[in-house]
């Protein structure tokens, strides 16, 4: 079965409810069975508002831009995508199929 890249794109101090988005997220996938995802803080970004955002800056306070990545199935990606829609959570995201393997 081909993998699926899976990448959102969110600030470190976004929640969801009284946790941090990223956890929430790395939380949803391991009850769905995924079987690992990871999370990587940019030093520099901006997004959909144009607001360009550096740990440079210190008034940013947690705002600099993060990554949640997953490689998982297709199904697993369309199951964790259907949940954040019906918690009307707004992330952007992208997906690409990839190879995975162990050498």
């Amino acid at each position: 079965m081909p993998s699926i890249y899976l990448k959102f794109y969110l600030t470190e101090k976004q929640k969801y409810g009284s946790h941090l988005l990223h956890e929430w997220l790395l939380e949803q996938a391991k009850h769905i069975g995924i079987s690992g995802g990871s999370v990587f803080r940019s030093i520099a970004g901006f997004g959909r508002h144009g607001n360009l955002h550096s740990e440079t800056f210190i008034e940013l306070g947690g705002e600099l831009p993060i990554q949640v990545e997953f490689v998982l199935d297709q199904s697993q990606a369309d199951e964790l995508i259907e949940k954040l829609r019906e918690c009307k959570l707004n992330i952007r995201y992208v997906t690409y199929p990839v190879t995975t393997g162990a050498a």
